[in-house]
């Protein structure tokens, strides 16, 4: 199955703040978490920390989260606008002593994106569960618009 990926982090470059996958499938449950922001830039304290709306956890229980999340898909597929996006979701599949946690084989998409804009379409903008959502209404709206 196709899963919307977006992800938060602090400033270019920075550590991961939080990570969502929504599923093509509108019925199926979403994935959702997020890890503590000890040292936020300015605008990431503005503006993605007031949005989170989930309790952070540590870095190894969102890992395991996340793998548990992908383990029931035979076959995922993880669409992002964002490259740095797949580099969080890659990365979260790596443990601290450099094994990678099991999970069927992923495949990562970077979606092409022209006119696609969280702040605009998003119902909270740099909050990760939102923008997942609002890129899987796009890419869907668009692929809806291929097919006809």
């Amino acid at each position: 199955m196709r899963y919307y990926l977006d992800a938060e982090f602090n400033g270019f470059g920075g550590a991961l703040i939080s990570i969502a996958l929504v599923p093509e499938s509108e019925g199926s449950a979403p994935f959702y978490g997020a890890i503590e922001c000890r040292d936020p830039t300015p605008w990431v304290a503005a503006h993605v920390l007031p949005a989170l709306d989930v309790q952070p956890i540590s870095y190894d229980e969102l890992q395991w989260a996340f793998a548990d999340y992908l383990s029931a898909d035979p076959e995922p597929v993880l669409v992002a606008d964002w490259p740095e996006d797949i580099v969080h979701a890659a990365r979260l599949l790596v443990t601290d002593d450099g094994r990678r946690l099991i999970i069927s084989a992923v495949r990562f998409e970077l979606a092409e994106v022209v006119n696609f804009s969280t702040a605009e379409l998003s119902h909270v903008p740099h909050n990760a569960y939102h923008d997942a959502v609002a890129l899987r209404t796009f890419c869907m709206a668009r692929r809806h618009i291929a097919t006809k």
